[in-house]
């Protein structure tokens, strides 16, 4: 019984490999020529099973057949770029970095641009969802699903730019949507002191469990909004450090199991 089990799970892990694969190759070409070529490998591949197995033609089965012999070289010569990029990928990342959160490696991206929108006094609004979900705000703007980078974050916050004056929303290491709107805090202090960007960097951290981070369109200082607190004057680097432990954090709580929960069980 045991040995069926055996077999079982090395079936499945054997699937699960050969999915993260095409997985992995399918995130690498997509958006590119690579993609047609595939296609084409596709059709020719369609083209050959019906001219063997159905119409019997001999004289074009064989041609075909010929194809298939050549198609690794063939396939190496015209995916070469992509198998570099591939290759590259695969060596430049260590075993470990599996099991990091791809918000670490946003939170680069995002200091990058808060760095440069604070020295240029460009306003920003950026809301990092985290347990509590964003969707209702996110629908409030214009929907991206993009690559976080730190280019596209100066472009929607640029001062001429359609999508400026509302908030940036990253859910999942995504930019999910930009030009959102944020209920502003009821607090009175808040409305005396702060501006309408402050002012709903803590309004959407007092509802939610949100980390919004602020550049001042006036000043170009950098504040911090979390849990209906703001932490204002920031430098930069600070802000790294924080993001990067608040993340961390929540990494270990994914892997690392608690000791009450290890306990119980």
């Amino acid at each position: 019984m045991s040995l069926i089990w055996n077999n079982y799970i090395i079936h499945i892990l054997d699937i699960l490999i050969i999915s993260w694969i095409f997985y992995r190759i399918i995130l690498l070409i997509k958006g590119t020529r690579a993609v047609q070529i595939l296609l084409g490998i596709v059709v020719l591949a369609v083209l050959t099973i019906f001219v063997d197995q159905v119409a019997h033609l001999k004289m074009l089965s064989w041609l075909l057949n010929r194809f298939w012999i050549l198609a690794p070289i063939i396939v190496a010569i015209v995916f070469q770029p992509e198998l570099r990029q591939m290759l590259a990928q695969l060596g430049g990342e260590p075993l470990k970095r599996i099991f990091i959160k791809s918000e670490l490696k946003v939170v680069k991206e995002i200091i990058q641009a808060i760095r440069e929108m604070s020295q240029k006094k460009m306003g920003a609004l950026i809301a990092i969802e985290q347990e509590i979900g964003l969707k209702n705000y996110i629908e409030t703007g214009t929907l991206i699903d993009g690559a976080v980078s730190s280019e596209l974050l100066m472009s929607i916050f640029y001062p001429k730019s359609v999508l400026h004056d509302g908030a940036v929303i990253i859910e999942h290491s995504k930019l999910a949507s930009a030009g959102c709107i944020f209920p502003v805090s009821d607090n009175p202090v808040a409305t005396k002191m702060l501006g309408t960007r402050h002012r709903a960097a803590l309004g959407i951290s007092e509802i939610s469990d949100a980390i919004v981070i602020v550049v001042s369109e006036q000043t170009g200082e950098i504040a911090l909004a979390a849990e209906g607190k703001l932490e204002q004057n920031i430098n930069p680097d600070d802000l790294q450090k924080k993001l990067s432990n608040i993340y961390r954090k929540k990494l270990e709580k994914t892997i690392i199991p608690k000791k009450e929960n290890t306990q119980n069980a």
